[in-house]
């Protein structure tokens, strides 16, 4: 994604020292490596590569108030095991809320407002036992909100 969008070689994104000096970035001070990407409010277009799945330290991802689209979130993000969290609002997301978000066992706060996301909320957001806030509110979504989210002794704030 980062190179993707200086440029189009993405082989060593995770590991190249000038890439933590771009602005919005943050890289781990012992390895160099990215582990937050913010890049809220800075203009950007397009869709989500699925390159970002290859930051494999990355423990955080905010995309927010940009105008990002698409009609689902890239399933490489799935392997982000590290992710505590994600903020994806004010962008033009549609499709389904990907039901892998549930694997990302580290997430602590989930905001996926303000796009165009339809269906119900997956069931699988109630294994995220250490969720602390969670904003999925939205005019599309539809259904029942699943009954395990009383689960989520985490949570402290939700909408």
């Amino acid at each position: 994604m980062l190179l993707k969008l200086k440029t189009t070689d993405h082989h060593n994104i995770s590991i190249c020292p000038s890439v933590c000096t771009w602005i919005g970035v943050t890289c781990g001070a012992r390895h160099h490596r990215v582990t937050a990407l913010k890049l809220s409010s800075m203009g950007r277009i397009g869709t989500i590569p699925p390159h970002i799945g290859n930051l494999f330290l990355l423990s955080g991802l905010s995309f927010a108030n940009n105008s990002f689209h698409g009609s689902f979130l890239p399933i490489e993000l799935a392997g982000l095991r590290r992710l505590r969290y994600i903020s994806l609002e004010y962008n033009s997301f549609s499709g389904q809320i990907p039901s892998w978000l549930g694997d990302l066992s580290q997430l602590q706060d989930l905001g996926l407002y303000s796009n165009n996301f339809i269906g119900g909320i997956p069931t699988s957001l109630c294994n995220l036992s250490k969720l602390e806030m969670m904003y999925l509110s939205n005019k599309s979504l539809r259904g029942s909100i699943p009954e395990a989210i009383s689960n989520l002794h985490n949570l402290l704030e939700g909408a």
